[in-house]
């Protein structure tokens, strides 16, 4: 019986590779993969392998579902209050074959067992590459479909399941996290030995980008030392009269946490979605927010002028943010 081989990515070797492309619904000419919770590779879209997915019948890879609240309007029609994406399902028909009845039933349950694992291991990703090398993925989770057709002649030496996968976030990702590091030079001698200005790029004002379609969570990492950490971003919100300009922000004072001032090079992370503060030793450190005020931003698509001030910065004092990209469409 030939043994069942899925791909796996050794993380210190070359790039996974990645199966041919082929015309997919909704989203075009792609290269497919599912990867499990363990991280083990499934190639979707090679045809010439004992399982690939059937382009008819797959939906749900286009823009993320929404719900919308409107009030009836006195005049006439009706007012916006409120949209709010949804969570989104891909139907993904799968044709699973194999040499004989043996092979196709170990293929038939490795796969079984790689989508179904999803409900007790975390979710898995479908990964979509197009032909120039760029990628999305979105996070999915079996809910239903591995049944089989219970047909004539199926269950035998091939069969196929059309699985309904669960999106908890609409929105695909970028393959690549985009990351700003800003760190604090060391201070020189304007005259000697000639004018020089030295860096102080975290304290001070700088553009983030975010390429998405929609807004962002950042996760940053602030390295020691610094007794008070205050980042503030201004953004454009639609309320009901239009676009506004706002400001947000949020102060971690490190002195009246549990870890006190934040020392050279210890660190500090900031999530915000989930909101959480951790110290690099895991330290629960959210009770230095400066409550209730504190607003952990998201990043809009487009640029956003931000401020980084770090109280008590020294050489080695750093700033760094981490996030993926999120978009409507693979």
């Amino acid at each position: 019986m030939p043994l069942i081989a899925p791909v796996v990515v050794d993380p210190e070797g070359p790039g996974p590779e990645v199966p041919p492309p082929v015309e997919v619904p909704e989203i075009g000419y792609a290269s497919i993969t599912y990867i499990d919770p363990t991280g083990t590779r499934w190639p979707m879209t090679d045809l010439s392998a004992d399982w690939f997915v059937l382009a008819e019948g797959v939906s749900g890879l286009g823009a993320a579902p929404y719900s919308r609240t409107s009030d009836s309007h006195p005049r006439g029609g009706a007012r916006r209050r409120h949209v709010q994406p949804l969570a989104r399902s891909i139907i993904w028909p799968l044709l699973v074959k194999g040499a004989d009845h043996m092979a196709f039933t170990g293929n038939w349950r490795a796969l079984a067992r790689a989508f179904t694992r999803t409900l007790r291991e975390g979710p898995g990703w479908l990964e979509v590459v197009r032909p120039d090398g760029s990628g999305r993925r979105i996070a999915v989770e079996y809910e239903s479909g591995w049944d089989g057709l219970g047909q004539p002649a199926t269950g035998i030496a091939w069969d196929k399941a059309v699985l309904t996968l669960w999106c908890e976030d609409p929105y695909w990702v970028g393959l690549q996290a985009q990351t700003v590091h800003r760190e604090q030079g060391a201070g020189q001698d304007f005259l000697q030995p000639y004018p020089t200005v030295s860096s102080s790029q975290v304290l001070g004002a700088t553009t983030l980008v975010n390429p998405g379609d929609v807004e962002v969570w950042p996760t940053w990492t602030v390295t020691g030392p610094a007794t008070a950490i205050t980042f503030s971003a201004t953004k454009k919100v639609r309320g009901p009269d239009g676009l506004r300009t706002v400001v947000e922000s949020f102060t971690l004072d490190m002195t009246a946490t549990v870890h006190g001032a934040l020392l050279a090079g210890e660190t500090v992370t900031i999530s915000t979605d989930p909101p959480r503060v951790r110290s690099g030793t895991g330290e629960n450190l959210s009770n230095g927010l400066n409550w209730p005020g504190a607003v952990l931003w998201s990043l809009p698509p487009g640029t956003t002028p931000v401020t980084f001030q770090l109280a008590g910065a020294q050489p080695g004092s750093a700033v760094d943010l981490a996030y993926y990209p999120r978009y409507e469409i693979a």
